[in-house]
């Protein structure tokens, strides 16, 4: 080699990667043509760990702090090298710097939703979404099983493969918990603690260590939900027979109010009594199932009450009150 080519020759003597960029998991100082000169500087920070590769082999690796390449600190290379005690310098070797912070406000959902046989719904389908951190804890087999020696690996391309783990593994423990829909949203800190339980010896595989899972919500498609929100509205009515006894007491003093309503219109007194008799009959028949069982007294005052006030509105007059009020007295024994 000539002076000339000598003095073009570049060597490395400090290595050290800032991370200036979020998100990347893995980065190989970039060497090109350079050589890493006896004696340089490696500067691993609190949150990196640092391989050196050699023709496509582990070599050595450092934690923090600051290192000086020599045959003291790089017992496998000089192995591999069949260096004794005389260093060669300079030498080649790819030096891969990885990041150990916590990679946080990581979101995983359902793309689709998961069909599953409800014990209440019957077959339903679920959608799901959370978030969850991770930190890079083993280079050695993240290396070996995910990045090898590529330029640099960001979380972002990782975030695919952990998804789809963490959909299959939900799809499980969804099936197996055989809980109901409507328990799941009062067990999401339950089934998220299974899944990070289950979860955990996968992402071990890549070289990861799970941080925190969270499961922070669990829906139906809007066509499921909007059938359940009308089953919801007729547990809250309740009753039925209840109800239309409350909807039609209510509308007869609002239609003696209204011009248009029943006195407005003329139908008069045989009306009024005809929607009194309609009010008992639902009193009659939502409260007295068997022909032998009364009717509650509190039933009886409540109507008797609405009577007299139609009574006073000129709707129903006093006799016919007196009969219907007799009627239902005699209910009692």
């Amino acid at each position: 080699m000539g002076i000339f080519d000598f003095v073009k020759k570049q060597f490395v003597d400090v290595i050290q990667w800032t991370e200036d960029s979020n998100g990347i998991l893995a980065y190989r100082y970039p060497m090109m043509d350079m050589e890493i000169q006896y004696g340089a500087q490696l500067t691993v920070r609190d949150s990196q760990s640092v391989l050196l590769i050699d023709e496509g082999q582990i070599a050595d690796n450092f934690g923090p702090g600051l290192h000086t390449l020599n045959t003291q600190n790089l017992p496998v290379l000089t192995n591999l090298k069949h260096w004794d005690k005389l260093f060669e310098s300079p030498f080649k070797s790819d030096v891969l710097f990885f990041s150990n912070r916590l990679q946080l406000d990581r979101k995983w959902g359902t793309s689709n939703p998961i069909t599953l046989r409800d014990p209440e719904f019957g077959m339903v389908r679920l959608r799901a979404f959370g978030m969850y951190s991770y930190r890079l804890t083993n280079p050695t087999l993240f290396y070996k099983e995910v990045c090898g020696t590529r330029a640099e690996y960001t979380a972002d391309e990782l975030d695919g493969q952990l998804r789809h783990l963490i959909i299959a593994e939900l799809t499980q423990i969804f099936a197996n918990s055989k809980l109901p829909f409507i328990d799941m949203a009062a067990n999401q800190h339950a089934l998220a603690t299974l899944l990070t339980t289950q979860m955990s010896p996968l992402f071990a595989r890549y070289g990861l260590t799970l941080d925190n899972l969270v499961v922070e919500n669990i829906s139906l498609p809007e066509e499921l939900q909007t059938i359940l929100d009308k089953r919801i509205s007729m547990n809250v009515v309740g009753d039925l027979s209840k109800f239309s006894q409350f909807q039609v007491a209510e509308s007869i003093p609002l239609a003696a109010q209204n011009e248009a309503g029943v006195a407005g219109a003329g139908a008069g007194m045989g009306a009024g009594m005809a929607m009194a008799q309609t009010m008992a009959n639902h009193l009659s028949t939502a409260t007295t199932p068997a022909a032998s069982q009364p009717i509650a007294a509190d039933d009886i005052v409540s109507t008797l009450e609405k009577l007299h006030a139609l009574v006073g509105k000129g709707i129903l007059t006093q006799a016919e009150f007196d009969s219907k009020k007799a009627e239902l007295l005699s209910k009692l024994n």
